[in-house]
């Protein structure tokens, strides 16, 4: 076992045992972050991976939260049976986005997934007697997990949300770091190669779309049940959320599934902190926590201008320079890699996908191949 995996192991239980020195209303928040980690790392699977860039995944994470909560509350379905539900129609809604996604690529394909839960809101308000509009579901007509109360079993919505934070880590980690995994690497560096060597590019990414769409789908059906969200556009499908998740797995580390599940859990517990900081910005006379949206995006950009490869790629090569130092050049251990081997001289996924994404604009504003 190497070392990052012994560091994983102690992080997790560590965060087991975390309960035992926390408030009840941190717990809860704790639970949020780590939905908000299944989120993040649902988008790495599609984007970080095969390099395919959602703007609107909030669209997956919305379908999966209203379905459950519309089953619960409109027709009595115990949330044991509604949150199988809406992640079957998440990945359904990621069938429905990925197939005519295989005719576009690069922008034509960001705009897609900006677009459509732009609809799916519109939709909601337009229905509003079955939606509720901009309101949402009322969360006093949506059951708990497991029968829970909001009060006196902030533990236990902790521990489910820890489990499935777990859970969808070593899921995705295992398929990631599969053969399958390797193929979703491969598109994204190069998707003529992958095509020349007989592999079907447009089935492996039509797999990273609905496995992506099902895991978004299952923690937003998740999260409704629970007191740290509930079934509204401005809080499963708002342009926040959509931004929100590219930030956290560019900051925890883009194509690595630790690093965005890592981001997405550090994203919420920054913004929880903001809200409670009482002190007053000199010049403008307004407390951080009346602008906590705006100092939460300078904080965020400073640490994407710091650590541009993502947190974890920052801490494991922190360690491995630690090592060399001390064990004069035996114990430096490789950098951290998408696959989980040691990192090559090839860029980083971020600027992997970034490099292809200026390509295909250039392209498609009549940008000229040779002259690039």
């Amino acid at each position: 076992m190497s070392n990052r995996h012994r560091a994983g192991l102690v992080g997790l239980v560590l965060l087991a045992g975390l309960p035992a020195v926390l408030e009840p209303t941190m717990a809860l928040t704790f639970a949020g972050a780590y939905f908000f980690g299944v989120y993040a790392m649902s988008w790495d699977v599609v984007s970080g991976y095969t390099g395919q860039i959602s703007f609107g995944h909030g669209l997956f994470f919305g379908v999966g939260g209203y379905t459950s909560a519309l089953l619960n509350a409109g027709y009595g379905l115990d949330p044991v049976l509604s949150i199988p539900v809406g992640v079957l129609l998440a990945a359904v809604a990621g069938i429905i986005i990925g197939v005519p996604a295989l005719r576009l690529r690069g922008p034509y394909l960001s705009l897609v997934t900006l677009v459509a839960p732009l609809i799916l809101v519109q939709l909601f308000i337009y229905r509003s007697d079955i939606f509720n509009g901009e309101q949402g579901i009322s969360p006093a007509k949506v059951d708990a997990l497991l029968g829970l109360s909001t009060f006196g079993d902030e533990y236990m919505f902790y521990y489910i949300a820890l489990a499935l934070f777990v859970f969808v880590l070593a899921l995705l980690w295992t398929i990631t770091r599969s053969d399958a995994g390797a193929v979703f690497t491969a598109i994204r560096e190069d998707e003529d190669t992958v095509s020349a060597s007989g592999l079907n590019p447009a089935k492996f990414k039509i797999m990273a779309f609905v496995l992506s769409a099902a895991v978004g789908g299952l923690a937003g059906a998740m999260i409704v049940h629970t007191p740290s969200g509930n079934a509204s556009p401005s809080t499963l499908l708002a342009i926040t959320v959509n931004v929100e998740v590219i930030i956290a797995a560019i900051l925890g580390g883009m194509g690595t599934i630790v690093g965005a599940a890592i981001g997405g859990v550090l994203l919420i517990l920054l913004q929880n902190q903001l809200l409670n900081v009482d002190l007053v910005v000199p010049l403008l006379d307004t407390p951080i926590s009346e602008m906590d949206f705006l100092v939460f995006a300078i904080i965020t950009l400073i640490l994407l201008f710091a650590f541009p490869g993502g947190l974890i790629r920052w801490a494991f090569g922190l360690t491995g320079m630690f090592k060399e130092r001390v064990f004069g050049g035996e114990g430096g251990g490789p950098e951290v890699a998408t696959d989980g081997g040691a990192e090559s001289e090839a860029n980083t996924p971020l600027e992997q996908v970034y490099e292809n994404y200026t390509d295909d604009l250039r392209a498609m504003f009549g940008g000229d191949d040779d002259e690039r």
